[in-house]
């Protein structure tokens, strides 16, 4: 079945595209949503009335893509999970995880979007998800996956040196402090033992 698209549609085209598809697939889905309608001469003239405004969505589109791109580039997912001591995962990274830890870092993603090789990721470690942006564009977002306990130890260690850096940062002020006070009992013992002298000295003037 010929139809002209009214929105932009994964993997099949964008908002005013001609297209053709199976019959079940447009009449199930694509024109009972409104993703779509029938291609005929009146719907042709009309989207061929909206042309230009289509275009203009396009160019906002292909703007926001390279700008959502430039941030997911820069991302990094973290993502805590359980596994056995060898780091074999006891569940899966799914999509739906993705999306949501990338929610909390203030990106918005549709899950569907989101390309997570679920079936290679098996054990605890860095791998690299895939996210559709517009007009075949990609984005490869680093994704470290680290189990309950790597966490827990690392969070123990990082613990154990900042109490150590606290410690040896107080025992260097008060070594500090300490080395401050001598030099100033010694400045004032010099001074103590000078005034007699002086006094002598002003004495035989006098």
């Amino acid at each position: 079945m010929k139809i002209i698209l009214n929105q932009d549609v994964v993997n099949l085209g964008e908002e005013g595209d001609v297209v053709v598809v199976k019959d079940g697939y447009a009449r199930n889905y694509l024109l009972p949503t409104g993703a779509a309608v029938l291609y005929n001469k009146t719907n042709a003239a009309i989207f061929a009335s909206r042309a230009a405004q289509i275009e203009k969505r396009k160019a906002e589109k292909r703007a926001l893509s390279a700008s959502l791109k430039e941030k997911l580039d820069a991302t990094v997912v973290n993502l805590v999970v359980t596994a056995g001591e060898s780091g074999k995962l006891f569940g899966s990274i799914t999509a739906a995880m993705v999306q949501e830890a990338l929610s909390k870092q203030g990106i918005e993603v549709e899950r569907k979007k989101i390309e997570v090789a679920t079936h290679a990721i098996k054990m605890v470690g860095t791998y690299s998800v895939v996210v559709h942006l517009y007009e075949n564009e990609v984005s490869h977002v680093k994704l470290v996956v680290e189990s309950e306990a790597m966490v827990k130890e690392r969070k123990a260690k990082e613990a154990k040196e900042k109490a150590e850096a606290e410690a040896k940062a107080k025992a260097e002020a008060e070594a500090a402090e300490k080395a401050a006070a001598e030099a100033a009992a010694a400045e004032e013992a010099v001074a103590e033992e000078a005034a007699p002298a002086e006094e002598a000295q002003t004495s035989e003037e006098n």
